[in-house]
């Protein structure tokens, strides 16, 4: 019977792999080269397998290496969200929050998760609405927090990510070949004419209006109907549907940043913290701002 692994030896095992070299390893774990060593032995007798192979520049993964890898990860995620929620004070009261739909189903859900079982008492309220709605709600202080689209760099707040809006068309139907090309927009939208119509308009292509829709899911449907084509976040494209770029002759519709804007009237420890998980469900989208 082999003996158990130890998170300790993990943790050491992860940042060796980070570092590719036990020397820089040691200095970022604060123990010597040898102990760090010895760490990563232990853990191949444990395992029974060569976990890296030595070189005079560091080391390597070997294959038993590269598979223990996304294990030791969820490994010591798990203790660490552990260790938080075990840790954290429990807090209480409301929370209201307004998001960009394209977000709905996808950040949001993240968040909220991991934030309800940190603080169960808090009671959160989201309202899934339009950038300039959402904007509006705070500053009626019918918000506490709000995450919100801007594409003009006129919105102060905290840049969580860059989102590029662009122009996306279903991978069954060829809409985007037809003249006048069908198009997929929201309804009143001053964004839609100012942004997504004078982006086709700039380069002299014809369109027409073949669909309006109140929400980003009514855009979805539009297209992956085969009815038009239409603008999404880059991030928020369905798996039946592309991205129309440049070799398609479209050219990019805004380099949207999504900004995070706070209650400048109220705050409260539970805010703080959902925000502090928004923007932990947010970094994987961060990309580098031009």
């Amino acid at each position: 019977m082999q003996e158990p692994i130890e998170s300790d030896l993990l943790r050491t095992f992860l940042v060796v792999v980070e570092t590719s070299n036990f020397s820089a390893a040691a200095q970022r774990i604060g123990r010597t080269q040898s102990a760090v060593s010895t760490q990563i032995k232990r853990l191949e007798a444990a395992i029974g397998e060569n976990l890296f192979e030595r070189g005079a520049r560091g080391v390597l993964l070997t294959r038993q290496g590269i598979q223990l890898v996304p294990y030791a990860r969820r490994v010591i995620d798990l203790l660490n969200e552990a260790a938080a929620t075990i840790r954290s004070k429990p807090l209480d009261g409301p929370v209201r929050i307004g998001i960009p739909e394209e977000y709905s189903q996808t950040v949001l859900p993240a968040a909220l998760a991991a934030f309800a079982v940190r603080h169960p008492a808090v009671e959160v309220t989201v309202s899934c609405d339009y950038t300039v709605r959402n904007l509006a709600a705070l500053e009626r202080d019918e918000l506490d927090l709000a995450v919100v689209f801007d594409w003009s760099d006129q919105n102060k707040g905290e840049v969580l990510c860059v989102d590029p809006t662009v122009w996306v068309t279903s991978m069954v139907h060829r809409l985007h070949d037809i003249d006048p090309l069908p198009v997929a927009t929201y309804r009143n939208s001053t964004w839609s004419r100012d942004f997504a119509l004078r982006s086709l308009e700039q380069i002299g292509r014809s369109y027409r209006i073949a669909f309006i829709a109140d929400t980003g899911s009514g855009l979805k449907n539009a297209v992956i109907a085969g009815l038009a084509v239409t603008t999404l976040s880059r991030s928020s494209i369905p798996p039946s549907c592309r991205e129309l770029t440049a070799d398609d002759g479209f050219p990019p519709v805004d380099s949207s940043k999504v900004v995070l804007r706070r209650n400048s009237f109220r705050s409260s420890e539970a805010v703080r913290e959902l925000a502090d998980m928004l923007r932990d469900a947010f970094q994987p989208m961060t990309v580098p701002m031009v």
